[in-house]
């Protein structure tokens, strides 16, 4: 069993997330526990307004809407029924200390595994409120294992890293044909990966999305959406081109926004390194023979549930590289690892193939390029020739760069009538 919290300032809007599931039929409210009346009983102004009542009496906390989902392994669909779910849900609230609040349990169908979603409030009936602070670590895991040992649940460290829930990567043919609804699938992936992996930074979380085509974008830095701090969700292909129109992350119910991302920047950054160590030695441990090639890295990282994200320029030039370990959710850069793990010094230690070094056009067909090209030339290819390869290299473009140039002796018309024009008007002047 996995479980997620999620806090937020509406709860109006989480029991509209559910209610719609309902009036699409992907979705039926099981339980309410501390509820005047049965669920089906009750009307959707009644469901709510119990909630919206308890949260408006708090005193002054802002984030007073609770939204947990309790996700299981799809082999236990047939012996998970609407009220061993209710019992299950009635043991997680009350080891997590929710036992007195509100809440109502909603049985979703729109995923490939049976999961229920609980809607709560963290405000008492003396309008405190109860401390949200890591209950993920103090609370729910502790219970998360309890529950698991005593319903005889598939246990989730038990599994694989590759046999863990992920959503589907979001279908781009179906998107291309208006056959899905664009929205609700970026939505599915978001919850699954915001609060679960650990990233410091946009290209780390973009590195997470990208394995389900999609991608987080501020926009150009002249762009509107960039200079207020905007972010947009876009659906991309495999080659990372944007399919679709982009959407708003205020218009997502999460509200996965820069400002809120940031957040979990700061946070992410110390909750990582405890899991840095398990990186390093898959790294060290495929590089322990002398002729591994990187693309054989790739291939190792990925049967260890570890994805080698490996960032190349037009030329094909490798300048970065990404780890996402999907076993402990963490997302490092190599240079975040350690200076040996970045993308230079993993491709010093490689060996390295004729393709994975490709020849930039410009040079192939004798052409002289600009010294901005070769700025930008000599910073990627650093990174993936030795020293004596890269000084070859470097002397070759020196020698094009420092040919001789024709030089036409003829002055060019333009010039010489600018300069017949003053002539005269110096003369004009001589006989006035």
């Amino acid at each position: 069993m996995v479980a997620i919290i999620k806090s937020g300032y509406s709860i109006h809007r989480i029991v509209n997330y559910n209610e719609n599931k309902i009036k699409e039929g992907k979705a039926v409210c099981i339980g309410a526990g501390n509820y005047p009346l049965d669920p089906q009983d009750m009307t959707f102004t009644v469901r709510l307004n119990c909630l919206l009542e308890r949260t408006e009496s708090a005193q002054r906390a802002k984030r007073t809407s609770v939204h947990i989902s309790l996700n299981f392994d799809p082999s236990e669909a047939k012996d998970l029924s609407p009220d061993r779910l209710l019992e299950i849900a009635d043991d997680y609230m009350t080891r997590i200390g929710f036992a007195h609040q509100p809440f109502l349990v909603y049985q979703h169908h729109d995923a490939g595994h049976p999961h229920i979603h609980i809607v709560t409030t963290n405000v008492q009936t003396d309008g405190k409120t109860i401390d949200m602070y890591l209950i993920g670590t103090r609370k729910s895991e502790p219970a998360r294992k309890a529950i698991e040992k005593k319903f005889g649940l598939v246990t989730a460290e038990g599994k694989g890293p590759q046999q863990l829930y992920r959503p589907d990567p979001v279908n781009l043919k179906q998107i291309a044909y208006g056959k899905l609804e664009t929205k609700k699938a970026i939505q599915n992936v978001l919850e699954h990966v915001i609060k679960q992996y650990k990233y410091t930074s946009l290209p780390e979380l973009n590195a997470v999305l990208g394995r389900y085509n999609i991608m987080a974008q501020r926009g150009d830095e002249n762009s509107r959406v960039y200079r207020h701090s905007g972010l947009l969700y876009r659906v991309i292909d495999p080659h990372g081109n944007p399919v679709g129109v982009p959407i708003k992350a205020s218009l997502f119910y999460s509200k996965p926004t820069l400002k809120n991302l940031q957040e979990y920047f700061t946070k992410n950054d110390q909750a990582r390194l405890k899991h840095k160590a398990r990186i390093k030695n898959a790294i060290d441990l495929a590089l322990k023979g002398n002729n591994t090639t990187i693309r054989q890295l790739e291939n190792y990282l990925h049967g260890q549930g570890i994805d080698l994200i490996i960032r190349q320029n037009e030329m094909g030039f490798i300048y970065g590289l990404t780890y996402v370990d999907h076993k402990t959710k963490c997302v490092f850069n190599g240079s975040a690892i350690g200076k040996a793990y970045s993308a230079k010094a993993i491709q010093e230690r490689c060996t390295v193939s004729t393709s994975e070094m490709p020849i930039p056009a410009k040079v192939k067909q004798g052409a002289v390029p600009t010294s901005g090209e070769v700025e930008k030339t000599e910073n990627t290819v650093a990174e993936s020739m030795t020293n004596s390869e890269f000084r070859s290299f470097v002397s070759e473009l020196i020698d094009l760069l420092t040919q001789e140039e024709f030089v036409p002796d003829r002055l060019p018309y333009e010039l010489s009538l600018r300069k017949r024009k003053k002539r005269r008007k110096h003369q004009l002047d001589n006989n006035n």
